[in-house]
């Protein structure tokens, strides 16, 4: 994060085309949310979009599997991308059992979605850490360089201690940043893009713009491609005014793009046909 602002997360809320976004997901956020749907069957939508976020996520991480599968399977043991989706489903469902201690210590929240994530794929004394000096992560879809471990810790210190602070920023902001620092970071060995995508989740939620998690931004995500994602974070670690733009841009076209899916399901529900 390249601000210096008393206030670094709410200075990014005024680069040019932020606020616009920042209205734009909260425009879609409360149409979703007066659905009429929502008053009497917000659980059933809320389950629905955690499957869907899952599935998003996962595809991000390499494993695009068909929805259905994702709804049919139930062992993810076995191969790299059963593995993957199962890490994400477990993660999605954390997501909401850590707002209170995330608002308190969101490095142990950190850890804590790691070792859900790892699910004792990776060795003990690397999970639920940050990497050590000369430890080898394993992120294929981010090619960025890789910050030392010392910087990793100071950079998360940073971070936590921002997330901490609270401050004005739009909750849209907040999560694109927290989001877009785990990616640049990679702290853990392993499961740095799911971890990124289920903060963003948590921020999400925790702020009180979607505290029924009903808008998965890992749909939009996905949706958008592997390459827009990859693009877009460029931007971010570039650490330009213009990148950080970009960046917090496709992460509200993200949110948006979930409002859609969940928007969908909630009328499918009217129907009667979900």
């Amino acid at each position: 994060m390249s601000t210096t602002a008393s206030d670094p997360l709410a200075a990014l809320g005024s680069l040019p085309g932020v606020p616009d976004a920042v209205d734009s997901v909260r425009k879609a956020v409360d149409r979703v949310y007066g659905h009429r749907v929502m008053r009497r069957r917000s659980n059933e939508v809320t389950a629905e979009a955690a499957l869907r976020g899952s599935r998003g996520s996962a595809a991000l991480a390499g494993a695009d599997w068909n929805l259905e599968e994702v709804r049919r399977r139930t062992d993810f043991s076995g191969e790299d991308e059963a593995r993957m989706v199962g890490a994400a489903l477990r993660l999605t469902a954390e997501a909401g059992q850590l707002l209170s201690i995330w608002r308190q210590s969101p490095l142990r929240v950190l850890a804590r979605l790691h070792l859900v994530a790892a699910g004792g794929a990776t060795p003990d004394d690397a999970v639920g850490r940050p990497r050590l000096a000369g430890e080898s992560v394993d992120e294929p879809l981010i090619e960025a360089p890789l910050p030392g471990a010392e910087e990793v810790a100071g950079r998360l210190e940073g971070l936590s201690r921002l997330i901490i602070a609270g401050g004005s920023a739009p909750a849209l902001v907040a999560a694109a940043v927290v989001h877009g620092e785990l990616l640049a970071l990679r702290p853990f060995g392993s499961h740095n893009g799911l971890v990124a995508r289920t903060a963003e989740r948590i921020v999400l939620i925790g702020s009180g713009l979607d505290p029924k998690s009903i808008c998965p931004a890992e749909v939009g995500h996905a949706e958008q491609g592997r390459a827009a994602y990859v693009a877009a974070f460029e931007g971010y670690t570039a650490g330009t005014p213009e990148g950080m733009a970009a960046w917090i841009t496709h992460c509200g076209r993200s949110v948006e793009l979930g409002v859609r899916e969940s928007t969908a399901v909630c009328e499918a529900l009217q129907r009667g046909a979900a």
